[in-house]
């Protein structure tokens, strides 16, 4: 089975199809890997920190046979958790449709 060449005018233009490619989307940089790094961080922090704040403050207004900080620091983790994963699911479903092979 024999292959057959590209011409010099096929490869040219697979060649420049790519460039254009290139230059309109640069991919990504290790910058935004920080970023998304990130973002799943304070995805998870913020609720975490939030959950303990508001413990906190019930503990002292209405104590009960469990502690309220405890519990909702548990809360906070589980509902980053959920932001973080639906954000990086996003992300990754995002970049993932932007890849094209030539």
């Amino acid at each position: 089975m024999t292959r057959r060449r590209k011409s010099p005018v096929e490869d040219i233009g697979r060649r420049a199809r790519r460039l254009k490619r290139a230059r309109d989307d640069p991919g990504a940089s290790p910058l935004r890997g920080l970023g998304v790094f990130g973002m799943i961080g304070w995805s998870v922090a913020v609720p975490t920190v939030g959950g303990a704040f508001l413990g906190l403050w019930l503990d002292r207004r209405m104590p009960q046979d469990f502690q309220w900080t405890l519990a909702l620091i548990l809360g906070g983790v589980a509902l980053g958790s959920f932001i973080a994963w639906a954000w990086a699911s996003k992300e990754v479903k995002d970049n993932g449709s932007e890849h094209h092979d030539d």
